[in-house]
């Protein structure tokens, strides 16, 4: 991969661009609703809570939580204020997530066209505009990554700080949403595959080999197990400090089984709840609003682009066949986290789930779609311009959505809405 990017020169400028466009695009009307809508309903009254000390939503683990008090404590308890985070958090896990991606494969195309296509995808604008938990915890779990990817090309010497900070930032993201808990296992693993793969029961001994020649399998462990965990458990500082009903900081297995049976008591059926086969085909969205406010009819439709979502499909096959057959490691990779990511849906017994879970996988989906229009492009031919066609499709389902999925005003009053129910599930 090292030879692919002294070939192909750097996007740093163009990641730069498009993360700032983004962040533009999803500061447009951010305030609007001038209201708290959907599940800001428990994450903006914790961040009120957390600033008086005292404990609510504790299902949740803390760090989303906290960055949004310190948004309100630095700037006030404004609508805006409370989506600043997940706005700067979008824009800057769209940066990484490009950056990753051109770290992993070292391709130009498949990194500019990747960044494109999750700006497009519908839920990382949508969540970036709202006082949720998912786009801090998404963003620290891409810039992980971003530092594994850049570790892998680097000496033992230079890796190793890397390690740490992808080590802290995956400790940060587990502290935000559990959801990123696979993802965060993924690398750890694969540093244990490749070693017992090249040594077999002397994995321990070895250190001059794949994937980081000259860090042991236990200085691994250390960067990428020990080191998130124990930020993880820091992030839980103010519940120590509570002056009534303190989290015990010695009694962890105590306090998330508490969690957990929070989480497992929300069982009221919701008219929007999903599970992941339903993600997988885009079959049923979220309606975060839809009624009067501020002046005007406004919607936001949680739902992914009908498109990019779909193709992106057989990408995933592609990337599967690439790196089983031809040694692709981006494409394995970014295949493998999305099953990780969404292993998770598949197996847990959380009563009620959304679309939104679909958040992380969808995002490696993306990576996977990118990857293979980067196959298209570096083939050559007459075929080559055939790549851009999906980012175009892409990006005008956007436009064409968009209405809809930024509160937009809807001039035409509560039936607004029916231009875009392409499907009676969306309803």
């Amino acid at each position: 991969m090292q030879g692919t990017q002294s070939k192909q020169h750097d996007p740093l400028a163009w990641c730069i661009v498009i993360a700032l466009g983004f962040l533009a695009l999803a500061w447009h009307r951010l305030g609007i609703p001038s209201k708290i809508y959907f599940d800001e309903v428990h994450y903006v009254p914790a961040a009120r809570k957390l600033l008086a000390m005292e404990a609510v939503n504790s299902e949740h683990p803390m760090v989303g939580k906290e960055i949004i008090a310190a948004a309100i404590w630095l700037l006030g308890d404004h609508p805006l204020v409370w989506r600043i985070p997940s706005a700067l958090f979008g824009a800057f896990g769209l940066f990484a997530f490009g950056r990753t991606l051109w770290w992993a494969s070292g391709r130009r195309f498949a990194t500019l066209a990747g960044m494109g296509l999750l700006a497009t995808s519908f839920a990382w604008f949508i969540q970036s505009r709202i006082a949720m938990l998912d786009m801090i915890m998404a963003a620290f779990g891409m810039a992980a990554l971003w530092q594994i990817a850049i570790a892998v090309q680097l000496p033992a010497a230079r890796a190793r700080w890397r390690l740490a900070a992808a080590g802290v930032l995956l400790g940060l993201a587990l502290g935000t949403k559990w959801s990123v808990a696979p993802v965060a296992m993924l690398p750890g693993f694969a540093f244990l595959a490749y070693r017992f793969r090249d040594h077999g029961r002397r994995l321990l001994a070895e250190h001059g080999t794949r994937p980081i020649p000259g860090i042991s399998l236990w200085e691994a462990a250390l960067w990428l197990g020990i080191l998130p965990l124990a930020i993880y458990w820091a992030s839980y500082l103010p519940a120590f400090l509570y002056p009534q009903n303190p989290t015990d900081p010695l009694s962890p297995i105590a306090w998330h089984r508490y969690m957990l049976q929070l989480q497992d008591s929300v069982t009221k059926l919701h008219p929007y709840r999903s599970i992941w086969p339903d993600w997988v085909v885009n079959w049923r969205a979220v309606w975060y609003l839809y009624e009067p406010v501020d002046g005007a009819q406004r919607g936001i439709l949680l739902i992914g682009n009908p498109f990019s979502m779909l193709a992106a499909l057989p990408a995933l096959v592609w990337c599967l066949w690439a790196g089983l057959w031809r040694r692709r490691h981006d494409a394995l990779a970014f295949a493998a986290l999305y099953f990780a990511a969404l292993g998770l849906w598949m197996v847990t017994a959380k009563p009620i789930q959304f679309y939104y879970h679909y958040l992380l996988p969808g995002t490696f989906l993306m990576a996977c779609l990118a990857l293979s229009l980067d196959a298209v492009w570096t083939k050559g031919g007459r075929w080559r311009w055939a790549a851009f066609a999906p980012l175009a499709i892409s990006a005008g389902m956007f436009v064409w959505f968009y209405p809809i999925i930024s509160a937009a005003e809807l001039h035409e009053g509560r039936n607004s809405f029916v231009h875009w129910m392409w499907l009676n599930s969306w309803r």
